[in-house]
């Protein structure tokens, strides 16, 4: 990327980039609780190609909904498929009200959720909410002058403040006399969250999605909304504010969705906003199907305290929530089991990594998150890993040849089918869904819990450990007076009711 243009916008492109927009509620063709079933996170980009450019795109997505309902998910969430400035990953976004060209237009948008939602599988953007992309029409309103209307929408000083580090970084950015914020890069500047009219104008970008049917939004870098100096740069007070007003849009619409990144604060921002990642849960759910001992008894106890709304995961797009799975694990398909299992029966809304469930390797060859974000490896073809006709866009994952779909799809005993029925389990016992925790018995490497709602008492059991192990569970839950939900090699699922 070169320098940012100081040339001002068009006033037509300011002007249809803030527009406002009525809220217009077009209802919910959803199930009730389909927000607590399972997600997977889909990078648009590698995970099929329709048109054979080499890049994925919405076409190839419709095309892979009924293998998506045949894994049994209820939501996709979607990484940035709006037109942006970085040319890959999407978080560096340049008009919110649109489809990046590669991706291809509001209408095969719109016919993605037409589709999606007449197999009852939700839709969920990601939305980058802390900044926007240097090329957005605002930003290059607000930097053309300081007398700009738009100058405020962003962080500006006219003298470059000193004793500022985020990641090593200063995020001042000089340009010409005055300096702007950018937390991230110079091409990604802050928005500033204290402008009335900034907010205003996020609320309507959201508006124009959920009028559209979108099922909710994943929100990027929350913690990072507002600064309040050199030493309170991340999950200020500010933020909560900020993001419960969101969810009070939300929920102005029927049954939408929202959950947010935030790795310093996840259980906080679930009770002030309704859902956040479980960051802090996923490195002992790793650990635990390893057989770590510390990790199985922190792992067992998290859900005694953090709110069952929070959203789980193993990993997703970015390097600092960890390798993929299969790469945590090396490649240690019983322990792949026992960290999904734990995944798919603890409370809250369960996220899966594209590619996690046929085991997908990352590339050790490329940058640590283009890595973890190679194209989705369908069959063995070592060209293309069927995920185009073209040449793909990036270097396939190193284990396509013997981790796919084609090869797994059918195989009674792949780790493939092993996520089926473990989906399949979730969202046929309502215990797993939305039933509360009760830890049972911890011993070494092995933990039990119990899941209930109502009549129905669902008793999940772990070891990560290479042992045997023996658990004492209260009586009535014990092993032999439940009925075998799951059998499968060190996780036990029984249930009653």
């Amino acid at each position: 990327m070169g320098a940012p243009s100081r040339l001002a916008p068009p006033q037509a492109l300011l002007e249809a980039a803030t527009a406002p927009v009525p809220a217009r509620d077009p209802g919910s063709a959803l199930a009730e609780h389909w927000h607590r079933g399972v997600f997977m996170e889909i990078f648009v980009r590698a995970w099929k190609d329709g048109n054979g450019d080499g890049i994925g795109d919405l076409r190839g997505l419709i095309d892979t909904l009924p293998y998506l309902q045949r894994l049994g998910v209820r939501g996709l969430w979607l990484m940035p498929i709006h037109p942006s400035e970085d040319g890959d990953h999407g978080y560096a976004v340049t008009d919110y009200r649109g489809i990046h060209p590669d991706y291809g237009t509001l209408a095969d948008f719109d016919e993605l959720l037409q589709q999606a939602h007449a197999r009852g599988i939700g839709i969920v953007l990601d939305y980058v909410i802390n900044h926007s992309a240097a090329a957005h029409p605002l930003f290059q309103s607000s930097r053309h002058s300081g007398r700009s209307p738009h100058r405020d929408w962003y962080l500006w000083q006219s003298r470059h403040p000193a004793g500022w580090r985020i990641y090593d970084n200063d995020p001042w950015k000089r340009d010409g006399e005055a300096s702007y914020f950018a937390a991230f890069s110079p091409h990604m500047p802050d928005f500033n969250w204290r402008h009335p009219a900034v907010q205003a104008w996020h609320h309507d970008n959201l508006r124009f999605w959920l009028n559209r049917g979108v099922d909710g939004f994943r929100f990027d870098a929350v913690g990072h909304l507002v600064e309040n100096g050199p030493d309170a740069w991340d999950c200020q007070p500010e933020n909560h504010d900020i993001m419960a007003r969101i969810r009070t849009l939300l929920d102005g619409y029927e049954r939408r969705f929202m959950v947010c990144e935030v790795p310093g604060d996840p259980q906080g921002f679930a009770r002030s906003s309704g859902s956040a990642f479980a960051f802090d849960l996923s490195p002992h759910l790793i650990a635990m199907a390893r057989g770590d001992e510390a990790a199985t008894t922190a792992a067992s106890a998290y859900f005694e305290t953090a709110p069952h709304t929070l959203s789980t995961l193993l990993s997703n797009h970015d390097s600092f929530a960890g390798a993929r799975v299969a790469d945590q694990l090396q490649g240690h398909t019983a322990q792949m089991r026992v960290a999904a299992a734990a995944l798919m029966t603890l409370p809250g809304t369960p996220f899966v990594y594209y590619g996690e469930p046929v085991g997908m390797a990352g590339h050790r060859s490329l940058p640590a998150d283009p890595a973890l974000r190679t194209p989705m490896s369908w069959t063995d073809c070592p060209l293309t890993a069927g995920f185009s006709t073209g040449r793909p866009f990036r270097a396939l994952s190193p284990n396509a040849g013997t981790h796919h779909v084609a090869q797994q799809l059918d195989a009674p005993d792949s780790l493939h089918r092993f996520y089926e029925r473990l989906i399949a389990l979730r969202h046929g016992r309502p215990s797993l869904l939305r039933g509360d925790y009760r830890v049972l018995a911890v011993q070494g490497s092995a933990w039990a819990f119990a899941r209930t709602l109502g009549a129905q008492t669902t008793v999940v059991a772990f070891n990560g450990g290479a042992a045997p192990v023996s658990l004492t569970l209260p009586p009535g839950l014990a092993a032999g007076a439940a009925s075998l939900l799951l059998p499968a090699h060190a996780v036990w699922v029984g249930g009653e009711g």
